[in-house]
């Protein structure tokens, strides 16, 4: 996830001395908007990859997927500075390829995790994972600064980015396996504690998807809220705080590394935090899943929520007070880790990919749309008031969204997830009480690890 986001975000953090004059490095005269097409054409690309990349990885196995595309995508990391001289259309171009491999990354990743992950420790696990985009992110923005200043120039995190990308493809294809019946360095025991944890089976791979009865489910349509709701605030907030500290706390959010960094780093941290609480809260039996998937998302929407109508009345007298409302408003955000974020393998281990692309690929559509709204609202970037309405639209989007989920959402298997002659699902939904309460294993064999 970390090597991922570093393809993702070295554009965004390139950008600015890629249009200023620096030593010993080339720079170009492109105005904001062809800035602004640089940056959206990545999603281009992610948008149109991610139900693909969902049942390439089913049909073929997640790590054949997941490897290719990140070799692919660190290759095109060493042609960025060759495109940028040819003009920003070029670059426009690798970033829409950019995009198309990068759509494969939460399918795949989610396909693995119905795999691999016991459901007793599904949050942390899961969240572990995940937080490594936080951290990717925070490690781009907080090392981009020395980078720069070095003798490579920004051309050089470009390079860092490929060259990384390529040994971890490799270090994955030697090391990585799709399921536990494949793998050579587990134990047989393991593997059967572990098939026994995920509902998910190997057969999986030849099932058709039932889209069907995917899209006529009420808990698949609260998934997708949430997971819309999600990124439209996300996105917001990454795509417009600088804008809102630069024009109306003249703070200059981007002169400091460390500042620009601190929401993710704190994101990452709390998603650390925060998933060990609910996998403990479920295997003592104090709350069902279902009822820790949607309070743990309501603490990830409603609680940026609350930091967003905070932030519409920060004035420039108060910079501290907004920044801390900017880092908890993107680190609450870790609480959707142990909600929406994994509801999809609560749902159907089997089809945890596709139904990932479904919900990421059209979510990814509110991270387009989000930015041009904002545009829309906002004539001139000093006046409060006119980002008031943004924070409060912006809030009124988490409040809905997570409403739905609140209401429709679920965290038990469907009966859409299996065959009938699916044992190992069966023996998970037999595992499982009427209301999603999961206890921890208790045999024998359990207890090995």
């Amino acid at each position: 996830m970390m090597i991922n986001y570093f393809q993702r975000v070295n554009i965004s953090a390139a950008i600015v001395p890629m249009t200023q004059s620096t030593a010993g490095a080339p720079f170009y005269n492109w105005d904001t908007s062809d800035k602004s097409l640089i940056l959206s054409s990545f999603f281009w690309g992610y948008v149109v990859s991610q139900v693909p990349a969902g049942l390439l990885a089913k049909r073929f196995g997640a790590k054949l997927v997941l490897g290719v595309a990140t070799a692919i995508g660190g290759i095109l990391c060493f042609f960025h500075p060759m495109a940028a001289n040819s003009g920003w259309e070029s670059v426009c171009v690798l970033r829409v390829f950019t995009g198309l491999v990068q759509g494969t990354v939460y399918p795949c990743v989610h396909t693995l995790l119905a795999k691999w992950v016991p459901r007793t420790e599904r949050g942390f696990l899961t969240t572990g994972i995940y937080s490594g985009a936080q951290f990717g992110t925070a490690v781009i923005l907080v090392t981009s600064g020395f980078i720069f200043e070095s003798s490579m120039g920004w051309p050089g995190l470009f390079y860092l980015s490929g060259g990384l990308s390529l040994a971890w493809a490799l270090l994955f294809f030697w090391q990585a396996a799709n399921e536990p019946a494949t793998a050579s360095r587990i134990s047989k025991s393991e593997q059967e504690y572990i098939e026994s944890l995920t509902g998910s089976n190997s057969a999986s791979q030849s099932m058709p998807v039932p889209w069907m009865s995917i899209f006529t489910s009420p808990a698949f349509y609260g998934l997708l809220a949430a997971h819309c709701g999600f990124t439209w605030g996300f996105y917001t907030l990454l795509t417009e705080m600088p804008t809102y500290m630069s024009s109306v706390l003249q703070l200059n959010v981007k002169s400091n590394a460390f500042l620009s960094s601190l929401p993710y780093f704190a994101m990452g941290l709390l998603c650390l935090v925060v998933s060990p609480i609910s996998d403990l809260l479920i295997n003592r039996g104090t709350i069902s899943i279902t009822t820790a998937r949607k309070l743990f998302n309501s603490i990830g929407q409603w609680g940026p929520m609350a930091c967003l109508i905070g932030l519409g009345y920060m004035t420039a007298d108060e910079k501290t007070w907004a920044i801390l409302l900017l880092t908890l408003a993107v680190g609450i955000n870790a609480g959707c880790a142990c909600g929406y974020l994994i509801n999809h393998i609560d749902l159907s281990p089997n089809f945890a990919g596709p139904m990932m692309g479904v919900t990421n690929g059209i979510a990814g559509v509110t991270s387009i749309v989000a930015p041009l709204a904002v545009g829309a609202i906002l004539n001139n970037e000093e006046d409060s008031s006119q980002w008031r309405l943004v924070f409060f639209i912006t809030g009124g989007v988490y409040l809905v969204c997570n409403t739905l989920f609140v209401i429709f959402g679920k965290a038990t298997v469907q009966p859409w997830n299996e065959a009938p002659s699916m044992s190992s699902t069966m023996t998970l939904r037999n595992n499982l009480e009427t209301d999603s309460r999961t206890i921890a294993p208790t045999s024998d064999k359990d207890h090995r690890f």
